[in-house]
């Protein structure tokens, strides 16, 4: 997302956006804007735009699931969007004037607002703006709106003109009356700007008349042009029409996110791989790498130089610089040090913190687990509530027992020690620095310093004996015959 710019035209602008709808189409009981893709909920990309684009004040309209969506902006912007409610579904002109009537009329700094939908992710600041200047452009107007041509206009409210070129309305598709009206093929993405004393005297002359019996904000062009005023236009990008109505919709807008957010990475020295799902918000340092199939979510931040390797699944991780992750590895709110190597098929859980250099190799688990630089586990081992120090080496098989039924507990080895293939630590415990775990030891109490832990049961050896133990243990005919 591009930073505020207030010298665009939108520094005595408000922003108004409509997402009061159900979302019958979703067939969710969750409020339409609340479903998320590439990360973020449907209405975070229009607010996010409507901001970047240095909108003097933001107000989303909202209605069902309003608590759901007014908690989630107040989270995630704070004061800087406030929610209006419209209280029934009257239709798109009612929600804009349930929201112009909430901008603050208080203050001397707003004097247009921009109305457009919440269900439009891939809607840019630029495509404001651009609005903005139409509405603000040399031949200052009262309404402004945009328009864009496709070749297939079916579902889309058409832009009719006159004889000279002028804009006399908007009709929504349900409505046209003739086959030349259903040839047009400019039709409306739902983005319109006024002046302020425009929308207060148009909102409040709407008519439900029409199809659906509802207020159409679409309506406030032909009023424009009944009083006289001057409509212009702004071309739009095609983008801007990808709204988002049903699930198929929601997938094909988070794609085409998916797709700018890799483009984006590419032109800023990142490889990224055909395939690789990288969500809004998260960072990649430059010569990085990418792989198909990597999904990078949340707050994720990937370091310089860094190597993500195919299928690798990262959710609020930091990897510091020259990190590698092979494939198929699962972090989770976890750090990987500069040049560590991870995986593969490493499950790396919540509060992990792994050092610089140090190895996790495959079907390693750690959880709440932080690794010393170059500390290795690279077999077969549960690491969980461990602290282990610089140069550790822990041996295939190894389990940190740390839950007795009732609470954790930690295990933690010093600087330099040796933790053999197929030990047992038993939590809490502290293995002392530069200490020898032999292999196969139950560690039950504190091994101190440069000490060799060991406990084995002797082994004994019976001369002679396995073929008589073959013998006892094979079945007879006699009883295989009857099975």
């Amino acid at each position: 997302m591009t930073e505020p710019n207030v010298n665009a035209g939108l520094e005595r602008t408000a922003a108004v956006i409509l997402a009061a709808g159900q979302g019958t189409r979703m067939k969710s009981e969750l409020p339409k804007v609340m479903h998320t893709l590439a990360g973020r909920p449907l209405i975070y990309f229009p607010v996010r735009a409507a901001l970047d684009a240095g909108c003097v004040e933001v107000i989303v309209v909202v209605g069902h699931g309003r608590e759901l969506v007014s908690s989630y902006l107040e989270k995630t912007f704070g004061g800087r969007v406030r929610t209006a409610v419209q209280v029934a579904q009257r239709g798109t002109g009612d929600a804009a004037k349930v929201g112009i009537d909430a901008v603050d009329a208080t203050r001397d700094d707003c004097d247009a607002a921009i109305v457009f939908y919440g269900d439009a992710p891939l809607l840019a600041a630029s495509d404001l703006v651009q609005i903005a200047q139409a509405l603000h452009g040399d031949k200052a107007s009262e309404l402004a709106l945009a328009t864009c041509t496709v070749d297939d206009a079916h579902g889309y409210g058409r832009i009719l003109r006159d004889a000279r070129g002028d804009i006399t309305e908007i009709r929504e598709h349900r409505d046209l009356r003739t086959d030349a009206e259903r040839a047009v093929r400019e039709i409306n993405p739902g983005i319109f700007a006024a002046k302020m004393s425009f929308w207060h005297s148009k909102l409040a002359l709407l008519k439900p008349n029409n199809a659906q019996g509802e207020l159409y904000l679409t309506d406030v062009v032909s009023l424009a042009r009944e009083s006289g005023q001057v409509v212009r236009t702004a071309s739009a990008r095609d983008a801007v029409l990808l709204g988002v109505n049903d699930r198929q919709q929601l997938v094909e807008a988070e794609v085409a996110i998916h797709d700018r957010i890799a483009r984006d990475l590419r032109r800023s020295g990142v490889t990224v791989r055909a395939g690789a799902r990288i969500d809004e918000g998260v960072e990649v340092g430059h010569d990085a790498t990418i792989e198909m199939g990597v999904v990078l979510r949340g707050a994720t931040v990937v370091g310089p130089g860094a190597s993500i390797d195919v299928g690798c699944v990262l959710t609020n991780v930091v990897v510091d610089a020259g990190a590698i992750l092979k494939p198929y590895s699962v972090l989770t709110d976890s750090r990987v040090g500069a040049r560590a190597q991870i995986g593969p098929f490493s499950h790396v859980r919540p509060d992990s913190d792994i050092g610089e250099e140090a190895h996790i190799g495959n079907f390693v688990e750690t959880k709440k687990t932080r690794l010393g630089r170059g500390a290795k586990a690279n077999h077969l081992a549960y690491l969980g509530d461990g602290v282990i120090g610089p140069a550790v080496n822990v041996g295939a098989g190894t389990i940190f027992c740390n839950y007795d039924g009732y609470k954790k507990h930690t295990t933690v080895i010093e600087e330099g020690a040796f933790i053999g293939s197929d030990s047992q630590i038993v939590a809490p415990v502290t293995i002392g620095k530069g200490a020898y775990v032999a292999t196969g030891t139950t560690v039950t109490r504190d091994v101190p310093a440069d000490a060799l832990a060991i406990s084995r049961i002797r082994q004994e050896n019976k001369e002679g004996y396995a073929p008589r133990l073959r013998a006892k243990l094979k079945p007879s005919k006699k009883s295989s015959s009857s099975t």
